[in-house]
């Protein structure tokens, strides 16, 4: 199979994209989810997030929930929300988001590309969210959640895109947090042969969010392998990396490990120079973090001896962050697991940390760099792994829009 293919996508029916449309299922909690859909019978977190249909309490993880995310499906199939496209083709994906603008290509993403390594990982994952997406995806023989893919931007497909963009989208809408998505559907033959030729050229994608369904789609195709079915590819939406907006992800932690604010002051000047602000500290380049504590804000600057050039993983400024002040001086040495540490996307703004302190909850924050995308592509390339929360990607993808039906 090629690195790409077209497929024939299940989407809303005319004029009901604004009623399907929905946020991805994991940026929300249940109860958020129950409060989104009031009102929104046909709304994808039925599909998404079926539990909302459940009582209260109900475990994410049970059967029963499983089988009312098909049962959801096969109504809306019935009512007509949703139909298939009667042959394969790709779709056109824009997204923007205040100034901010990306288009992409829905696809259907190789399963062996994956497995192979030319679709490029940059997390671990947790066996729990495979096996939950995995089935997800048995139950409606569907894949819902598409894949956040990124390519290395060519003229050969980002002119293509820009010339099918440049026309009537066939879905135009604009959801609650105001991001407008549109929608074109691309079925012809010869722009198809082009796309499918100009990624097959490409070294590699990379992953940009999605790596529990990317690893979902994979074992469920190895399945299905096993059992003689076919059924390779996995949903995706595939943006230039020129294009992407990464906002930071920021941290909080709950005490400042024993020490008293004079103490740890003097614990940081071991490794930062030290300047107090009067207004909310933004960092404006690599190895510069923001700090609020005790009421106040601080500007640090790591001391550039101790930043390893040569090292595409302990160069990014989350572990900058992590290695010369978390771990030593606030004694957290597992991020992904210490309960004292927490993570704010940058979506929340400077506000939300100080908000997160000045209610006791947390006794002192930190504004990071955003990592670049360049800097994700170098620790994929290198076969690595990038520390926990390094990247929030705004804006997120809507789903219900396109869906695979696996054949």
């Amino acid at each position: 199979m090629s690195l790409i293919q077209p497929f024939a996508g299940l989407r809303p029916a005319p004029g009901r994209a604004a009623e399907v449309a929905a946020p991805p299922y994991d940026v929300m909690n249940a109860a958020e989810a129950r409060r989104m859909v009031a009102g929104r019978p046909w709304s994808f977190l039925h599909i998404s997030r079926p539990e909302i249909d459940l009582p209260e309490g109900t475990d994410p993880y049970a059967p029963a929930v499983y089988a009312r995310a098909r049962e959801n499906l096969e109504r809306m199939l019935a009512e007509g929300l949703l139909i298939r496209d009667p042959a394969p083709r790709y779709y056109v994906y824009r997204l923007t988001m205040g100034a901010h603008r990306q288009t992409g290509l829905v696809a259907s993403a190789s399963v062996a590309a994956y497995d192979a390594e030319r679709i490029k990982k940059h997390e671990f994952t947790r066996p729990v969210k495979e096996d939950d997406r995995m089935r997800q995806i048995e139950a409606l023989n569907a894949q819902t959640g598409p894949v956040f893919l990124v390519y290395r931007a060519t003229p050969a497909i980002d002119d293509l895109l820009t010339e099918v963009g440049a026309t009537p989208a066939e879905v135009d809408l604009t959801a609650a947090d105001g991001v407008r998505h549109e929608i074109w559907i691309l079925d012809d033959a010869a722009r198809i042969a082009h796309l499918t030729a100009a990624f097959e050229a490409l070294d590699a994608l990379y992953i940009a969010d999605g790596h529990h369904r990317a690893a979902a789609a994979s074992r469920v195709a190895a399945a299905r392998r096993a059992s003689g079915a076919s059924g390779d590819g996995f949903l995706s939406v595939i943006f230039p990396h020129d294009q992407m907006q990464i906002l930071d992800y920021n941290r909080v932690v709950r005490d400042l490990h024993g020490l008293d604010v004079d103490a740890f002051m003097n614990r940081l000047s071991v490794a930062f120079a030290i300047e107090g602000s009067p207004v909310p500290v933004r960092p404006e380049k690599p190895a510069e973090f923001g700090m609020y504590l005790a009421g106040h804000w601080y500007r640090l600057a790591l001391d550039p001896g101790r930043i390893p050039h040569d090292d595409p993983v302990a160069r990014l400024d989350v572990s900058l962050l992590q290695d010369n002040l978390i771990g030593p001086v606030l004694g957290i040495k597992d991020p992904r697991r210490d309960e004292r540490i927490d993570f704010v996307g940058g979506i929340r703004g400077l506000d939300g940390l100080v908000q997160r302190v000045e209610a006791g909850e947390m006794a002192v924050a930190f504004s990071l760099y955003p990592t670049g995308m360049r800097e994700l592509m170098a620790v994929a390339d290198a076969g690595e792994v990038m520390p926990p929360k390094s990247t929030w990607f705004e804006p997120k993808l809507a789903d219900g829009l396109v869906s695979h039906i696996l054949d």
